[in-house]
């Protein structure tokens, strides 16, 4: 009997073939060359820390969805990273702590997780990011939502959509305008991520059903949502989606679903989930947090995440064969060398048997002319 378990891989784990690392090579370049072309200095972090680390930095990061382990040299929780966001917010508090603020800062790498995120096993996914560590006003999220954007479309994604959250909206009714107790508030919020009514009305938050209409097509879910804020406890929230929805200038569809609360475990006052057209799935989410262990308060931060697996296996498809010159055994390596550094893919003979079509090629070097192959 063959043995062929050797060969596999664990289950959401993956190989990228030549055609996918290309892909990929080229969605990470374009992303992060926009990101630095708008001031965003890239960092980065080691794949694995302390968990405690990993964990302390930010609000809501779930520890149970990574890989930890125990180091043998410091007998220490370590953990494999999920999520590079929470380690930047490491890097602003300790490294850069005294670096002029806002900090903008951009990183690229990979993540992985335990277990898939719902129907999707995909347990290791690239993460590209940019952060601006020092405020969240509404200026700095319209700054970081037009960049997710045009970093996306840099990267050869299309028909792009956004959808805003208001991720602390529970929390900001119920401390006065529609006052819940405390043990209600964590179904109130289950209730409304879930767009369950009847269960809302169960769990005492019949006050919030018109929240579950607020959604939408931006203009028509914002001026809902105005209208079911009677008391003005929401105006200023209000006024700063307008904002970002201005500042984003018809560039992507705008969506509202101001209770979503699903992939925010940590945001404050404003989140955003990207689509892009033909693709499943979201493709990136972002928002406003706090930063602790800074101060009693935290730092104010606002960034996003880009998670383009998808668009890496969509643009993968759609690669064309490369142009290689293939170079015979005795070319003029000058010549060929010439030929590099105006864009040539070279692929020189080892021996007299290499065949130029078999290895991919489109074309052949014949004295100091690249000839096409037929």
């Amino acid at each position: 009997m063959q043995d062929t378990d050797r060969d596999l891989l664990p289950e959401g784990l993956g190989d990228r073939l030549p055609q996918q690392a290309a892909a990929a090579q080229r969605v990470r370049r374009a992303a992060l060359d926009v990101l630095a072309g708008h001031g965003y200095e890239r960092v980065e972090a080691p794949t694995l820390e302390f968990e405690r680390s990993l964990a302390s930095r930010m609000a809501g990061v779930q520890v149970r969805r990574m890989f930890r382990f125990v180091d043998p040299l410091s007998l220490r929780t370590l953990a494999l990273r999920s999520d590079i966001t929470a380690q930047v917010a490491r890097i602003a508090a300790t490294g850069l702590a005294q670096a002029p603020r806002p900090l903008r800062l951009c990183y690229g790498g990979q993540v992985l997780t335990i277990k898939g995120d719902g129907l999707d096993p995909v347990r290791e996914r690239l993460q590209i990011g940019a952060e601006l560590i020092g405020t969240d006003s509404v200026a700095a999220a319209a700054e970081l939502v037009g960049i997710a954007i045009e970093a996306l479309r840099a990267a050869g994604a299309t028909g792009i959509s956004i959808d805003f959250t208001l991720p602390d909206l529970v929390d900001t009714l119920s401390a006065e305008a529609l006052p819940l107790p405390s043990s209600r508030i964590d179904a109130v919020r289950r209730m409304l991520d879930a767009k369950d009514a009847g269960g809302l009305v169960d769990a005492g938050g019949a006050a919030y059903l018109p929240l579950l209409y607020a959604v939408g097509p931006f203009d028509a879910a914002i001026e809902r949502l105005a209208q079911f804020d009677t008391g003005g406890v929401l105006a200023s929230r209000i006024q700063g989606l307008r904002e970002i929805a201005a500042r984003v200038n018809g560039a992507a569809r705008l969506t509202l679903d101001p209770s979503e609360r699903h992939g925010f475990e940590y945001q404050s006052w404003f989140g955003f989930t990207i689509y892009a057209e033909g693709l499943s799935g979201a493709v990136g989410r972002g928002g406003t947090y706090r930063i602790l262990g800074t101060d009693a308060d935290g730092e104010a931060a606002v960034g996003f995440s880009l998670y383009p697996d998808p668009l890496i296996e969509a643009l993968a498809l759609q690669t064309p064969e490369r142009t290689a010159l293939f170079l015979p055994l005795g070319h003029d390596r000058e010549i060929a060398a010439r030929l590099r550094a105006v864009g040539w893919i070279t692929v020189a003979a080892l021996d007299e048997t290499d065949d130029p079509l078999a290895l991919g090629c489109s074309h052949q070097l014949q004295g100091a002319e690249a000839v096409p192959l037929n």
